[in-house]
């Protein structure tokens, strides 16, 4: 089969409280990953300020943003001049008192391709993401672009193998993980090692289970509590590109760094062929997953 290659690029940085700053480095790294070629460049999940989610703070709803806005616009421009699908992450303002953890897809022409707002939202300690953000209500739809159809799903989604089968059964070429997530320093070291891997395996496992390609982008540094109530979180970054099989094709560290490396969008129709997980699918015999537990 011909082969279809299309180069990615992901950005893994720390964000401060400064806007233009955060901008000024996701802009660098796009331009870095452009520059080597990369037709898709991916962000991380709130990439325009801290992880604000450690602490409940009304205040923090200033943040939010509409859609179109200032990073559509900012985002689509970039797009446009260097001829790529840009995929961002913002806090959605949709009207008052109701907002979204939105990601957004601006086509290569600079136009709003399409947006995925976060279906799983996340209430523990240092992501109290329900007080913020209302569960997505658009479904688990791709979005088609130049590049072809991005299976789009943020953070807490990953963990879901729901999400990412119904991406894949609507057609996803390839599935895609804006992220923010990192460890408590309370935690000793075996336990950070056991969630990195299980974070990484769960999403290396979509990619085998639906013969599909996983891009993820997740963001580093310490971050503090502004509370004081936690010790912060230290965003383990680790961000990874892995083939339909699940084998890792690009893997980030623990620093800031730009990702590029090549997909081939052909292999994942040989893969299914070899192993046809969607044909062997008992859809007969799945009632019971609607449910929230058999008792």
């Amino acid at each position: 089969m011909k082969q279809n290659i299309l180069r990615v690029g992901l950005v893994q940085q720390a964000c401060t409280a400064v806007r233009a700053e955060n901008l000024a480095k996701s802009e660098a790294g796009i331009r870095q990953a452009a520059a080597q070629g990369a037709r898709l460049v991916m962000l991380q999940e709130i990439h325009t300020s801290l992880y604000f989610c450690q602490h409940e703070s009304t205040d923090l709803f200033d943040l939010a943003e509409p859609i179109p806005g200032p990073s559509t616009q900012w985002l689509g421009a970039l797009a446009q001049e260097l001829n790529i699908v840009l995929v961002g992450s913002l806090f959605e303002r949709r009207a008052p008192g109701l907002y979204h953890n939105t990601a957004v897809v601006m086509d290569s022409d600079g136009t709003l391709a399409g947006v995925y707002r976060k279906m799983h939202i996340p209430d523990d300690p240092g992501y109290y993401e329900k007080f913020y953000f209302t569960p997505g209500d658009l479904g688990f739809e791709p979005i088609q672009t130049r590049v072809g159809r991005l299976g789009l799903l943020v953070c807490w989604d990953q963990w879901y193998p729901e999400a990412a089968r119904l991406m894949a059964l609507a057609g996803a070429d390839l599935l895609l993980y804006p992220t923010a997530i990192g460890w408590n320093p309370a935690d000793d070291a075996d336990e950070q090692t056991r969630q990195r891997d299980a974070w990484v395996t769960i999403q290396r496992a979509h990619a085998v289970a639906n013969g599909l390609p996983v891009i993820v982008a997740n963001r580093v540094g310490f971050e503090a509590d502004p509370t004081g109530q936690t010790q912060g979180s230290q965003f383990w970054g680790h961000s990874f590109v892995a083939g339909p099989q699940g084998e890792f094709l690009a893997v980030g560290g623990t620093d800031e760094e730009v990702l590029v490396t090549d997909l081939d969008l052909a292999r994942s129709e040989n893969v299914r062929r070899w192993w046809p997980f969607l044909r062997d699918r008992r859809i007969d015999a799945y009632g019971d997953l609607l449910r929230r537990f058999r008792d």
